[in-house]
């Protein structure tokens, strides 16, 4: 496999994998592209041991030469398509993966999960934990002895164990013993295998004083074999048979038969001899774990529609609504629908229900793997192109809604009436984490017809994340399937050493504009030749990327390097592919509801211990909103129009992390302004679409529209507080630079937390001076004002310049070290 990063499809899946070349076992040279083959090649027999179990992890990033870490909660950047269940620890539930297929390996394989835990029981079907379906022995050898010794106590278990009825399979765990598995009914709880394997072991310890220990004492174990009864609790995982191991060599957990225990050779079993073993088995030769497999009881493992299911069935009873309640989800799930199936007979369903809740809106659900992936769109499909709307996904609901209709009881989730406004198949274009386009096809006298639609994620994951619901211009009425979009070709200027540059870059900037003046703009620049172009306004923090192809470094809009304040984009690999590039982009915190929020990122921007950023980063992640490209593979791309790069730009970062998100350009100005007053967002930036990039420049070319009225200001005096805030800052006077000096605009006083003040009075305190900065400052403002140099710069947002140019009715909104003094501009 080359190295650098591609993508590949696997099962309909499109997965990135990267640093193939990268060696994860120095003693044997095992690259990472080795062990994702290893695992692709080994599903056949890895993936029936695995159904049904949650998966806990032990990853090796840099390699089994350093530390590991298990991971138990699945991950934040793992697909979305991956299915996970829930389970109650001290701290609350965490979510484990199911791993269903082979992509789900190979995904495990490309962040180094080397080694799968899993424990000995499975979910069911409804997505509860069942009875332990299998009996493990774990024969670990004490200092003195090894695989010889453990062989010889296996067989002593095996003979026990065949009187009861059990026939275990040995397995060489790839580390230092021998696992033994037996298959169970599943009709005892994992306290009772437990308390049963603990009196085998006790037995043989009775039995064989000399070789075997039972005791858990680290001291009792020189010279024996410990036989380790414990994997059999319920909230222990055990090395799942055909898992590689994090060893010095890529050994494997791996079944053998009986006859090879006898063998006084017996050694642990490399990956490629495994490998080789499975092409046997493959090609008719007996799978040793066959008999276990097979014995697993029926129903035993959920298929992804039941994992997906699971939030659903967890907010209704069977016996207190009418919405149906699956008890059946033994039917193996389909596989993802295809991009451009051509068969109508094979499209797959959607439906679009009219629901009367609290507020009239709309369910869009598509068929897809095995459920129906839902969104609630308050107003329902766009008339036409010239209009987006808002949806919110919504938990996945099973197959059997497409045809509901009825009355939700008072007091329920959901409560109020739905009908089935129109329902039919669709064509799929594009399914992506945060894009999916589609054409629906309703029925025949239904009120659809026949539409092409892009839902595009602005905002959040999974349930409660906002999507944008467009309709596209041209619908495909003649064609059964769209063709997927082709890649739109860019004029490439000569090359430069813009993308491959790590020193900073000043962003280019936008005029500001009231709503009447973009819209007048864009029309202007529509009758030019190209539509509108309307980009949302993040309330966030600007930041230019240098990607190198394997690092991403930040630096702020001062030239600040914030490289290591942001730990999520530019720890790992960031997902922007093999060649370097330069993008411009905004740091943001959602709140609750999904929605950039300044104030939650004012948690993160300060930071600059590596401990504080750690422990931030789980209490505000932040994501990267990009929406422009400066340069790529060393191609200076500054001189492309907007358009063109632009479509370099959603190349680039197709399969980025999702930290790291590309959101929707909107073809309609008035749209937009609607859309951001709806979502509560700052505002929108209107562009010109063959506008170049000028770095350093404010250009009339880009307009922003702000829905409220914020200013970069620098402040220049403290004035001291009164009442409860005696002896610290009562308000901060402000000043914008102009030809004649720092013109004084006002004062803000409100705002301001007491952990804002800490840092203001830390902050401003050296700054302090006996000479006044401003120009215009009026007298009885200066009167008890104490002078700091005019070094700082911070954000208010305001009602309005009066006439005599103060800001009206300033309020705080946060310091901006982002933005140098000399930058401020009203």
């Amino acid at each position: 496999m080359a190295s650098g990063a591609q993508t590949v499809e696997i099962g309909g899946r499109r997965l990135r994998v990267s640093n193939l070349d990268k060696v994860l076992y120095p003693a044997t040279g095992t690259t990472k592209g080795e062990v994702i083959d290893y695992y692709a090649r080994i599903a056949p027999l890895l993936l029936p041991v695995l159904a049904g179990r949650p998966v806990t992890r032990k990853r090796w990033p840099e390699g089994v030469d350093q530390p590991p870490f298990f991971a138990k909660a699945l991950e934040q950047g793992a697909p979305a398509w991956l299915p996970r269940l829930p389970i109650e620890h001290s701290s609350g539930a965490k979510d484990y993966p199911l791993v269903t297929e082979t992509a789900a390996l190979v995904y495990l394989a490309q962040v180094a999960s080397l080694e799968l835990h899993t424990p000995q029981w499975r979910f069911g079907r409804d997505g509860e934990r069942r009875a332990p379906d299998r009996l493990v022995l774990d024969l670990d050898p004490g200092p003195g002895v090894g695989l010889a010794e453990c062989a010889e106590v296996a067989r002593w278990c095996r003979t026990i164990l065949r009187d009861l009825g059990l026939d275990p399979v040995p397995v060489t765990s790839g580390s230092k013993g021998i696992h033994l598995y037996a298959a169970l009914e599943g009709d005892r709880t994992s306290d009772e295998i437990s308390a049963f394997a603990k009196e085998l072991a006790r037995a043989l310890e009775a039995d064989h004083p000399d070789l075997v220990v039972s005791q858990m004492s680290k001291s009792a174990r020189p010279g024996k074999v410990f036989l380790d009864w414990s994997q059999n609790n319920g909230s222990k995982t055990t090395i799942a048979p055909y898992s590689l191991r994090g060893r010095e060599e890529p050994t494997v957990a791996a079944p053998r038969s009986w006859e090879e225990l006898d063998d006084p050779a017996l050694r642990h079993l490399l990956f490629d001899t495994v490998l080789a073993r499975s092409d046997a088995v493959q090609h008719g030769a007996d799978d040793p774990l066959q008999p276990l497999n097979a014995a697993a009881p029926t129903g035993s493992a959920p298929s992804v529609a039941a994992a997906a299911l699971a939030p659903y069935l967890a907010k209704r009873s069977a016996d207190r609504t009418p919405e149906p309640m699956p008890t059946d989800l033994t039917a193996s799930t389909p596989a993802p629908p295809e991009a451009g199936r051509g068969a109508v007979s094979d499209a797959p369903r959607f439906v679009i229900q009219e629901h009367h809740a609290s507020r009239l809106h709309y369910d869009l659900r598509l068929e897809r793997d095995g459920v129906l992936v839902s969104w609630a769109v308050p107003r329902g499909v766009p008339s036409t192109p010239a209009t987006n709307h808002l949806a919110v996904m919504t938990e996945p609901h099973p197959l059997e809604y497409l045809t509901f209709h009825g009355e939700i009881p008072r007091g329920e989730y959901g409560a109020g009436t739905m009908t089935v406004w129109d329902t039919g198949t669709y064509d799929l274009e594009k399914w992506r984490d945060d894009e999916v386009i589609f054409t629906l096809s309703g029925a025949t006298d239904g009120p659809l017809g026949r539409v092409r639609l892009a839902l595009i994620r602005t905002s959040g994951d999974g349930e409660k994340s906002q999507w944008l619901l467009h309709r596209m211009k041209t619908d495909t009425a003649h064609t059964i399937a769209p063709a997927p979009r082709p890649r739109r070709a860019v004029p490439r200027p000569e090359d430069s050493g813009l993308a491959a540059s790590t020193s900073p870059i000043s962003p280019m900037l936008a005029t500001l504009a009231t709503p009447a003046q973009a819209t007048q703009a864009s029309d202007r620049w529509a009758r030019d030749g190209d539509g509108a172009w309307a980009e949302f306004k993040w309330d966030g923090i600007r930041a230019l990327g240098t990607w190198d192809g394997h690092r991403l470094r930040l630096h702020a809009r001062s030239g600040t390097d914030i490289t290591d304040r942001y730990p999520e984009l530019t720890a790992g690999d960031a997902g922007l592919g093999s060649e370097p590039c330069v993008v411009d982009g905004e740091i943001v915190a959602l709140d609750a509801a999904g929605r950039p929020s300044f104030s939650r990122l004012q948690n993160r921007m300060h930071l600059t211990n590596a401990a504080e950023i750690q422990r931030e980063t789980v209490r505000t992640p932040i994501a990267y909103f990009l929406f422009d490209l400066l340069g790529h593979g060393g191609m200076d791309a500054t001189r492309l129009p907007l358009r063109d790069r632009r479509a370099l730009l959603e190349d680039v970062a197709a399969e980025a992390i999702d930290a790291i998100v590309v959101p929707p350009v909107v073809p309609d100005v008035e749209a937009a302004l609607a859309t951001a007053r709806e979502l509560s967002l700052e505002g929108i930036v209107v562009k010109d679409p063959r506008s170049p990039y000028r770095p350093g420049a404010r250009s009339e070319q880009w307009l922003k529209v702000k829905l409220t009225l914020t200013q970069d200001v620098i402040v220049g005096g403290i004035r001291p507080g009164k009442g409860g805030r005696t002896g610290r800052i009562g308000s901060l006077l402000l000043g914008i630079p102009s030809s004649d000096g720092l013109r004084y605009v006002g004062r803000v006083g409100s705002g301001f937390s007491d952990a804002t003040i800490d840092r203001l009075e830390r902050l401003l305190d050296p700054l302090r001076t006996d000479e006044n900065p401003f120009v215009g400052v009026p007298a009885a403002d200066a009167s008890d004002a104490e002078w700091v140099r005019p070094a700082v710069v911070a954000e208010v947002e305001f009602a309005e310049f009066t006439p005599s140019g103060t800001l009206r009715h300033a309020r705080w909104r946060g310091l901006r070290p982002d933005i140098d003094p000399a930058d401020v501009a009203r």
